[in-house]
């Protein structure tokens, strides 16, 4: 059977990842080695594919989890800072006020001529 050039195409970029999970490292190895001796069969396609599927769809679901806790994370530093520059807004606006006041008293003198 001639090798479909996606299959090889997919083959080679589920190669280019570190793969630990030994059945994933097996049916990669196993998928290469057929592709390398032209006999890619349906059911070596099949079982490869189901694996790849296995495999990258748990980490899928991982990295999408990892990126809503990421967001939610953000949207709260987002939500910090936006309270303290809120509070330093009113912290400035205080020190102007008084320091308006103490102007206003140093211009005063302490006795009436």
């Amino acid at each position: 059977m001639p090798v479909d050039p996606a299959l090889a195409q997919l083959v080679a970029r589920v190669g280019a990842f570190h793969i630990t999970q030994r059945a994933m490292n097996r049916a990669q190895r196993s998928m290469e080695a057929a592709l390398a001796s032209g006999s890619v069969d349906n059911a070596v396609r099949a079982a490869y594919l189901h694996e790849v599927r296995r495999y990258f769809e748990g980490f899928d679901s991982e990295a999408r989890a990892q990126l809503r806790d990421v967001d939610r994370q953000l949207e709260r530093v987002n939500q910090i800072h936006f309270n303290f520059t809120a509070e330093r807004g009113v912290a400035v606006k205080r020190i102007e006020a008084i320091g308006n006041v103490l102007d206003s008293l140093r211009a005063l003198p302490e006795t009436q001529p």
